[in-house]
């Protein structure tokens, strides 16, 4: 006798809701930074096509737009998914219970509410400058109480939560001496603010994350890996950061390489030492661990840049390379990182396999492009053309990736999990 049964009904995949945003901080933060990623880029894109083109008229702003641009990029854009890393591993890296809702949820929309009413004063809404900056400020606030009070009730000393919490320290200054700019400083306040950005906020903490977990993600998955994790070396990073920052607020470009030359030797060994070389016979190593050292790869190519600059400055008085050992270190491998890091998190946050998908692979490779040729585009002729194209191959990178991962955020986890 056979009997029937019915199949199984396929399991239903779950609709995207906003409501999953509030789950968990990555969650929140990463979306508001994908957003943050595109519309920046959108926005600075046509800026530069039609400052060279003339084809359509920019509206006209209070302050300079590659101050704009650097602004939202360093304090707005790249912090949102530091927050959004830090408010998720703070707590794990000193015991403590996961962070509540009440904790994230302003951060993410002091710097999704402050990008937008800046970009909308970009447009031409004339307080949206002043209201996004006071935004901003709110949201870097509330990230930096709720992290100062996980320090607070730390019983041990994590030095990498430390090191990573004076980096945003730094940074909350940063957006600070912005502000008195736009309301009637001296330009030198936002020259500072700028240059705050990258070697007092964002060099910092990206390396204190690099020390602390790569060589922890390499040792997972590689037999016999050795983790390199010196805190000196990460101590004497940060002196030599301050160094470089200190130069440059005076001006000091021919002798930046005080700085810069040990730099390079530091970071060079670095990446040579958390380099997971393959065992002879061994499996290959997984991409998702590659494209971190790949990325940090950048930091001793941007100070061999920096160093090259420096020393011909110190001969001759001339900036050869223009912004480009800049932009080796803010596209080569802060954007590098960007997509190794979230996609990274992402994955293992969602329930999903610890692998490159096809659209991160495509921003990764499409990101070492862009960097490249915004390196090369101020050594070219008509650098405003070659800047224009790097802006635009921004959006051409990351949209697939973003459009993949915002999906995530706004799913539940593959396993059921919660967060």
């Amino acid at each position: 006798m056979h009997a029937e049964t019915a199949p199984l009904p396929r399991p239903r995949r779950a609709r995207p809701s906003p409501a999953w945003l509030v789950h968990a901080p990555h969650r929140l933060m990463f979306f508001v930074g994908a957003a943050n990623v595109l519309l920046a880029m959108l926005w600075w894109a046509l800026w530069l096509v039609s400052a060279r083109s003339g084809w359509w008229t920019m509206p006209e702003l209070p302050v300079p737009g590659g101050w704009l641009h650097a602004f939202v990029m360093q304090y707005l854009v790249l912090p949102s998914f530091v927050f959004g890393f830090l408010l998720t591993v703070f707590p794990r890296w000193m015991g403590l219970p996961d962070l509540e809702r009440r904790h994230y949820v302003p951060v993410g929309l002091g710097l999704m509410g402050g990008q937008l009413a800046i970009l909308l004063g970009a447009a031409g809404w004339e307080v949206g400058l002043t209201v996004g900056l006071w935004m901003a400020l709110a949201g870097w606030s509330a990230g930096l109480l709720t992290l100062g009070r996980l320090l607070a009730d730390e019983k041990g000393r994590t030095w990498h939560a430390r090191s990573c919490f004076a980096g945003l320290v730094l940074g909350w200054l940063g957006v600070a001496m912005f502000i008195a700019f736009v309301l009637g400083a001296s330009p030198q306040w936002a020259f500072a603010s700028i240059k705050l950005g990258g070697f007092g906020l964002l060099l910092p903490v990206y390396v204190t994350v690099a020390h602390r977990m790569f060589p922890f993600f390499a040792g997972n998955v590689v037999p016999g890996y050795k983790a390199w994790r010196p805190l000196p070396w990460l101590g004497v990073v940060w002196a030599l950061a301050i160094l470089h920052l200190g130069l440059e607020l005076v001006h000091a470009y021919a002798w930046l390489w005080l700085a810069d030359l040990p730099l390079l030797l530091l970071t060079a060994h670095a990446v040579y030492r958390w380099w997971p070389r393959r065992p002879a016979g061994g499996t290959p190593r997984p991409g998702l661990l590659m494209v971190l050292f790949v990325g940090t790869a950048w930091l001793p190519a941007t100070f061999a840049l920096y160093v090259v600059q420096s020393l011909v400055y110190l001969s001759g008085g001339d900036f050869v390379l223009g912004r480009a050992p800049m932009h080796a270190l803010f596209i080569g491998f802060f954007g590098s990182l960007l997509v190794a890091m979230v996609t990274r998190v992402t994955q293992g946050h969602s329930g999903q396999p610890l692998r490159m998908h096809g659209p991160a692979w495509f921003a990764f490779v499409a990101i070492q492009l862009v960097a490249t040729l915004r390196i090369l585009a101020d050594i070219l002729p008509d650098p405003g053309l070659w800047q224009a194209i790097a802006a635009t191959g921004w959006l051409v990178a990351l949209s697939p990736w973003v459009a993949r991962i915002g999906h995530t955020y706004l799913t539940p986890r593959r396993d059921g999990r919660p967060g």
